[in-house]
């Protein structure tokens, strides 16, 4: 255990560093990380207090089991031209030699050996092992070490699948030592110089990686030690590779690696949750595009529908100008004098006027509103499908973490929109009936025509009786004449009246038509913005989604890197150790 390497000055540094690891781990959670991250921190927690992990790596038949052997002076491990370990191998301290199963594809081996006092060792399945899941376990077991002893054979170093996992160990931010392994093969001289070049070459190359890197032969050293003598150092660099391993795992050493293997975890999930905080910020980004076009296509759309919907407001007014029109030739056909007794019959001119002044005009009125009430309902159903497709196809790339169900369009409501134009047009109307206007010209006209049968009938008998009276002929026919003259030039009810009911109408139809106008005009903008609303409200809930996951992804970000920071001198502190 730690604890008798540990003052108090390093017991504050565990207590810090177990502190801030546990935040991060609850951060991980809030930041949706990978399982695999989560696991790998929970595990670097839970070992900070357990002994020093040395875990043993490379493919099968590079001599792990060999160099195991060799470091440890015991033949514990079996070893072999085939994947001989099948399952990962802990060496640990006992009392007394035991093997035990550990459940899985674990076992452990017990050896009553110093060195194990102070340190676990881990001999794990070869990296290209043919055998199903050998690569799988050792890869889920890289995470729980502290330093990394990777073997790799001086007759095939640096092989294609020893990059790949390297640089999963590498991902993973921990040390590594790198052993070539059976340099006796090598019989030129400076071989062995040669290839230990090239495996640091293409370690610093291909991934970025400085580890020592020492050329050994573990067939060699457990010779010399099974005969107890020291391998020759110079053609063995085992002595070295050991000499490295005492210096690192001194008692600072040990606890200064032990320290900073899950800061590498920590700065690995760090790095993947920023990414993934990023690439989420990203395309939260095209999704605030996207419904800024969505918005632009509504006004667009608005705007557009606006214009076709002023012509047709105004198509809207013609029944009234027809009927103007209709109500002009009416007045002029009907108040004539020679009609003045067919209009002392009030029903007969109310029925000509319902027929010919102002049939058609509520029928070509409603059909007129009709096509408006459909052209919005056509305007607004076009409006959707755009929207819809653009907000799902943003939706998808968040997977189940949008709220709700995806966009639909609702069916238009036509009903409605009739309903709602024909209480504008009714608004348009009120105090103008079509019912009561013809009787009402009817007893008009019916009043204009007595007044002018009365007038002439005045004139007439005048002149009579001025023809009585006079004493001659010519006398008598020059008061006939006029009498007659002064009846028909004096100004007759039915003219005056033809003139009063014709501006009469056209006041009327143009008071209406600019009332419709605007009634309709105002509908139009209403059921328009109705229709920006359910648009705008159907599109809300995403809206709202990537406003909140913006704001918790930047947070989430910024967090991070105070994390990181907060790593960053950590590591600096347990560097300073002593």
């Amino acid at each position: 255990m730690l604890q008798g390497i540990l003052d108090e000055k390093r017991k504050s540094l565990l207590r810090e560093l177990h502190r801030q690891l546990g935040e991060l781990r609850v951060l991980l959670v809030r930041a949706d990380a990978s399982d695999e991250h989560q696991k790998a921190l929970a595990r670097a927690i839970s070992q900070l207090d357990e002994l020093f992990l040395l875990v043993v790596v490379g493919e099968f038949n590079a001599g792990k089991s060999a160099v195991i052997n060799a470091l440890l002076g015991e033949k514990v491990l079996e070893e072999g031209p085939t994947p001989t370990t099948s399952r990962v191998e802990l060496v640990k301290y006992g009392p007394e030699r035991k093997r035990t199963p550990a459940g899985g594809d674990f076992e452990e081996i017990a050896l009553p050996l110093e060195i194990l006092r102070e340190m676990n060792v881990v001999d794990t399945p070869g990296t290209n092992a043919v055998v199903e899941g050998h690569e799988a376990l050792t890869r889920d077991f890289v995470p729980r070490s502290e330093l990394v002893l990777f073997v790799t054979s001086a007759d095939r170093p640096f092989t294609e699948s020893e990059r790949r996992f390297l640089g999963t160990i590498r991902d993973w931010g921990k040390k590594v030592v790198v052993a070539v392994n059976k340099i006796d093969i090598l019989e030129a001289p400076g071989d062995v110089e040669k290839v230990v070049e090239f495996v640091r070459d293409k370690l610093r190359e291909l991934l970025g990686l400085r580890p020592e890197v020492f050329g050994v032969s573990a067939r060699q050293t457990w010779k010399a030690k099974a005969a107890g003598y020291p391998a020759d150092p110079a053609r063995n660099g085992f002595g070295a590779l050991e000499a490295y391993l005492s210096r690192t795992l001194d008692d600072v050493g040990r606890l200064r690696v032990k320290l900073e293997s899950p800061l590498g975890i920590a700065d690995r999930a760090i790095e993947v949750a920023a990414s993934g905080a990023k690439l989420r910020l990203a395309a939260l980004a095209e999704d605030e595009a996207a419904l800024k076009q969505v918005e632009g296509q509504i006004v667009q759309h608005v705007q557009e529908v606006a214009r076709d919907l002023r012509v047709r407001v105004s198509e809207a007014e013609k029944p009234l100008l027809e009927m103007q029109t209709r109500g002009d030739a009416f007045l002029d056909r009907e108040l004539r004098l020679p009609r003045a007794l067919s209009l002392l019959d009030r029903e007969r001119t109310a029925a000509l006027f319902r027929q010919d002044v102002m049939g058609g005009m509520q029928a070509g009125i409603e059909k007129r509103v009709d096509g408006l009430a459909d052209a919005v309902a056509a305007a607004e159903k076009h409006l959707w499908p755009g929207v819809v497709a653009r907000v799902n196809e943003r939706r998808q790339t968040h997977a189940s973490r949008a709220p709700g169900a995806p966009l639909a369009a609702p069916a238009p409501d036509r009903q409605r929109l009739q309903q709602a134009f024909a209480r504008d047009v009714a608004r348009a109307l009120e105090g103008f009936s079509p019912r009561e206007e013809p009787a009402r010209f009817a007893r008009a006209a019916q009043r204009a025509a007595v007044a002018t049968l009365v007038l002439l009938l005045l004139a007439v008998v005048g002149a009579g009786v001025g023809f009585v009276r006079a004493d001659t002929t010519t006398t008598a026919v020059a008061a006939l004449v006029v009498g007659a003259i002064v009846a028909l030039a004096a100004p007759l009810p039915l003219p005056v009246q033809r003139a009063r009911e014709k501006a009469r109408l056209g006041e009327a139809a143009s008071d209406l038509r600019q009332r419709l106008a605007a009634s309709l005009r105002g509908g139009c903008e209403r059921e328009l913005e109705l229709g920006h609303k359910r648009v705008q409200e159907a599109v809300l809930p995403f809206a709202r989604f990537v406003r909140g996951e913006g704001e918790r992804l930047r947070a989430q970000s910024q967090e991070l890197a105070g994390r990181r920071r907060d790593f960053d001198t950590l590591r600096t502190r347990i560097a300073g150790l002593r």
